[in-house]
């Protein structure tokens, strides 16, 4: 597929992996639609990009918010055919806490926002690009976030884990579904990365775990992250498939 005046969302697009894509893309000849909760550093994004990037406050839990980005989006260039979904968040819980058992309703939250919140988009931007002209190829593409933790999740990590195993297990029947359509669904499963989820630690945990990784050994940058994006929208041959982005990473139970 090729970018350069292709109209695309991002899903937390204001930081991190997403604002990582945002730049990417937008570097690339695309017109972006940053959909992110954070007002304040999505707007300096959007502003320190010019005009080919377009922030759009968005709950990706709300059909109306999501809506209104999927429509901006849509009128952009040759109209909505990329979209990422870098929007999610993480908590640390055991099931059997020292006081209490795993809070039911921050496990539901979690589940709401990364699964849920990802189902929204893809339903409603994919609905937006069946009425849009196809490319060349007849194609359009979708990029769903999951994580290592779908595969070897930690102790504590039970809500996010389940989360994001559910993203990968949505990947291959929506992607087959979709591919009448010619919009391809990928899937990415990054490691530790050094993203905002990760700025809370001090500087000695995060060069630990990035120790861990056997090569390289770092934390991922979210500008790789970025350029996988670009080489599952460009590849046409890439669909319904979760590529694991780790450094041959694989986490520990604890």
């Amino acid at each position: 597929m090729q970018i350069t005046g292709t109209g695309a969302l991002v899903t937390g697009g204001a930081s991190g992996l997403g604002a990582a894509t945002v730049r990417r893309l937008v570097g690339a000849g695309a017109q972006v639609v940053i959909a992110d909760l954070n007002a304040q550093t999505g707007e300096a994004l959007a502003a320190e990009l010019g005009e080919n990037a377009h922030f759009v406050s968005t709950d990706v839990t709300s059909e109306d918010s999501l809506r209104a980005a999927v429509q901006t989006a849509a009128g952009l260039g040759n109209g909505l055919r990329i979209v990422v979904n870098c929007a999610g968040i993480a908590i640390a819980e055991k099931v059997l806490g020292k006081d209490a058992p795993h809070d039911l309703n921050r496990f539901a939250k979690v589940l709401q926002v990364n699964v849920v919140g990802i189902f929204n988009a893809i339903r409603l931007s994919s609905d937006a690009m069946q009425h849009n002209e196809p490319d060349a190829e007849g194609e359009r593409a979708i990029v769903l976030t999951a994580s290592v933790a779908a595969f070897d999740g930690q102790i504590g990590q039970a809500a996010y884990s389940a989360s994001k195993a559910g993203v990968v297990g949505m990947t291959l029947p929506i992607a087959r579904e979709l591919a009448r359509y010619g919009i391809r669904v990928m899937t990415i499963a990054p490691g530790i990365f050094d993203t905002p989820m990760l700025a809370g630690l001090p500087e000695s945990a995060r060069a630990s775990l990035g120790q861990q990784v056997p090569f390289p050994p770092r934390l991922g940058r979210p500008e790789e992250y970025a350029a996988l994006v670009q080489s599952i929208v460009e590849n046409t041959m890439l669909n319904g498939e979760t590529i694991r982005l780790d450094g041959a990473f694989r986490m520990a139970p604890r």
